[in-house]
């Protein structure tokens, strides 16, 4: 129905009725006809006049996306396809929320113009994707509940009548889900779940993920399900897998981690040539397809990695249970085998249904003492021969990486510290020794052999890929870099990856390194999952998956599953084909969606622990480089990764933005503020309920 609509709007041109439609087409179901035309409302592809008539939307004046409000009142609007964001001016927002779907109109400006700015004006919420929020309830005297929202960005006030407070009390955090609207701005609002007290342990970070829609807890359901798996691999579930319980295998993990997912092992063979093996838990032998369990760990998509907890993608009994390759334990498994020359060139690979039995569950500080430092921890010793072969390997395998164009962005991560209570007490750099970057070496080299293996069947599979960046970006970036007065002989109009990391190595040797690399790498697309194979930039690959880590991304899950189905099954018949390219769509989509959810909650919840880390250092004085220069002021991040506001207001002279050179100079002193200066900086505010954190310059160093 939706494409004979399509097709007939096409045909017409013009805006035409619905009793139009249904005669044209000799529609009898009401129902569904009603249904797909509020689809393609929704879509961006249809508008209803106000007459009520419909047309198709690129026949009129008029575009759909995506409304990002700012708290001062005015906002944004982002129309897929379109480079330039639309500004909405404050009178002209129209009652929209952050985040809703709206039809807005052109009031001055080229959308097309990436250059110049562009206003509009918001005609109609087309959809709103969330009716749910939460925020902090406080009643009045006349016992009405006044929701204080967490998200700042969404501008509206939430009355809770008594009755439908759920018996929440002053400081509760909860879920309010919108009713009636009583105005512009105000809304009727009904507690359905409170979260708990403001200051109880844990609130703080359990109010992000509800506000993300992130499940914390399984049902009662997946429970009961999740008891009737076994909790030991069973003799029976051996036939037809190679055996590899007597082989030294063993595991590289965080120190607090407990889902296991990945298993290595290396041989060198008489040729001189290397055998590593790379051996994933098999998950999908217990998470069977369309099973509760299965939906559940699709819609979820991905674990969640936070402060003071994990998220899981599945239950514990699985996560770190009888899917994770403990020590000493029988464990079911998918084997990656893959032989590389002395050079470090992958020469042939195979994947095999198999059982292992890890030897010992090593941490990655551990790994680095023997092969940064030649010291050897207690219970090494045995496998000390075996690290320092598995590092020969992967240093080779690094520079022939290198060599092909895989790009390193080297960014620095932070992580944050908690006490007993959740408290943030610390904030560090994350550790990327030898240890991790063998594991990703290896991580990397398994994901290409078995994306490889199923792409030249020609069969439908999950894909990770990364897209060349925009030539006008990396342009933008390197006219940025000339104005600092750098010269670059680099052919930047050759997009290949090698051209990107000679870019990075330029900037390598710069003062402004760190803040150069984040700005490059903000120039790039985002990695997504796609069941259509485009190769992997950053990586240089020319086909890649994610394979390796199925205990916690479903899109893993899915390949194994699809691995089980191609190879150990032997089942590519028409109908699984067809069935698997109807649901990858699907699967590659939601996924890529619950990573970009995850990425973001988990950033929101570092900023809120940096400021409540920063609460108890207010007056205390840091060195740190000026990480970003905007026309309301600098951030300046420390050498801990904490990033703070210098607010404009607050610095003494009145300075003008320089938006291409990304400078700030004052207009009485001449000072110039640049990115990558060192600063000496003083915190003067921080908050962990606005999860700010300002800063006042002191000098710069």
């Amino acid at each position: 129905m939706k494409d004979k609509i399509l097709n007939l709007l096409e045909e017409r041109k013009v805006a035409v009725t619905l009793e139009d439609i249904v005669t044209s087409l000799d529609i009898n179901d009401m129902e569904e006809l009603n249904k797909v035309i509020k689809e393609l409302e929704e879509e961006g592809v249809i508008y209803k006049t106000n007459k009520g008539k419909y047309v198709l939307l690129k026949y009129t004046d008029f575009y759909v996306g995506r409304f990002r409000s700012n708290p001062k009142g005015f906002g944004f609007v982002k129309v897929d396809g379109i480079e330039k964001d639309v500004h909405i001016d404050e009178k002209n927002v129209d009652g929209a929320i952050f985040n809703d779907i709206v039809l807005i109109e052109i009031l001055s400006g080229d959308i097309n113009d990436n250059e110049n700015s562009v206003e509009g004006k918001i005609v109609r919420v087309v959809k709103r994707p969330y009716n749910t929020y939460v925020g902090e309830i406080n009643f009045d005297k006349k016992n009405k509940g006044h929701i204080k929202l967490d998200d700042k960005k969404v501008l509206i006030d939430i009355i809770v009548k008594k009755e439908d407070s759920l018996n929440s009390v002053d400081g509760h955090k909860v879920v309010v889900e919108l009713e009636e609207k009583v105005d512009k701005n105000r809304y009727y609002g009904k507690v359905i779940e409170i979260i708990g007290h403001k200051n109880d342990p844990g609130v703080d970070i359990l109010s992000i993920c509800y506000k993300y829609k992130i499940h914390t807890e399984f049902s009662s359901d997946i429970k009961d399900f999740v008891k009737e798996l076994p909790n030991s691999v069973k003799e029976e579930e051996l036939t037809n897998r190679l055996d590899l319980r007597d082989e030294i295998i063993f595991t590289i993990d965080g120190d607090d981690t407990k889902d296991i997912d990945d298993a290595i092992s290396i041989d060198k063979l008489n040729n001189g040539h290397y055998k590593l093996g790379v051996h994933i838990a098999d998950v999908s032998h217990y998470v069977t397809e369309n099973s509760i369990l299965d939906l559940e760990a699709q819609e979820r998509g991905t674990s969640v990695y936070l402060a003071d907890r994990v998220i899981p993608m599945l239950p514990h009994e699985l996560s770190n249970g009888i899917c994770s390759l403990n020590p000493n334990v029988d464990r079911l498994a998918v084997s990656c085998f893959m032989e590389f020359d002395g050079e470090g060139n992958k020469l042939n690979y195979d994947v095999k249904l198999s059982v292992i039995n890890s030897k010992k569950q090593m941490t990655y500080k551990n790994v680095n003492k023997i092969l940064e430092k030649n010291e050897v921890p207690e219970g090494y010793f045995e496998f000390v021969d075996k690290l320092k072969l598995m590092q020969e390997l992967s240093e080779k395998i690094s520079k022939a990486m290198v060599k092909r164009g895989y790009i390193d962005f080297d960014i620095d991560e932070a992580k944050v510290i908690v006490d007993e209570n959740g408290k943030a007490i610390d904030v560090v750099k994350r550790n990327r020794g030898k240890g991790e970057k063998l594991i990703e070496n290896f991580m990397i080299s398994a994901n290409e052999s078995v994306a490889s293996l199923i792409y030249f069947m020609n069969l439908p599979f999950v894909y990770r890929i990364h897209e060349l960046p925009q030539e006008d970006k990396i342009r933008g970036f390197s006219s940025f870099l000339q104005s600092l007065g750098y010269s670059i002989n680099i052919d930047l109009s050759d997009l290949r990856p090698k051209n990107i990391q000679k870019l990075l190595d330029f900037i390598k040797e710069k003062k402004e390194s760190k803040m150069l690399s984040a700005l490059l790498l903000r120039s790039m697309k985002k990695a997504i999952y796609s069941p259509v194979n485009l190769g992997h930039y950053a990586l240089a690959s020319k086909c890649y998956t994610h394979f390796t880590s199925p205990i916690r991304r479903y899109p893993d899950t899915t390949v194994h599953r699809l691995l089980h189905y191609y190879l150990f099954d032997g089942n590519i018949s028409a109908e699984l084909v067809s069935s698997m390219e109807s649901k990858l769509n699907y699967i590659c989509e939601h996924s890529s969606l619950m990573e970009r959810t995850s990425v973001d909650c988990e950033r929101e919840v570092d900023e809120m622990k940096m400021a409540e880390y920063m609460e108890d250092h207010v007056g205390e004085e840091f060195t740190g480089e000026i990480s970003s220069v905007t026309n309301f002021g600098l951030f300046i991040m420390l050498d801990n990764l904490i990033e703070g506001l210098v607010p404009i207001d607050d610095m003494n002279d009145y300075y003008v933005y320089d938006e291409k050179l990304l400078t700030l100079t004052g207009q009485r002193s001449n000072t110039k503020y640049r990115l990558g200066d060192k600063v000496k900086v003083k915190c003067v505010r921080a908050s962990k309920e606005e999860s700010q954190i300002d800063f006042e310059i002191l000098k710069k160093i």
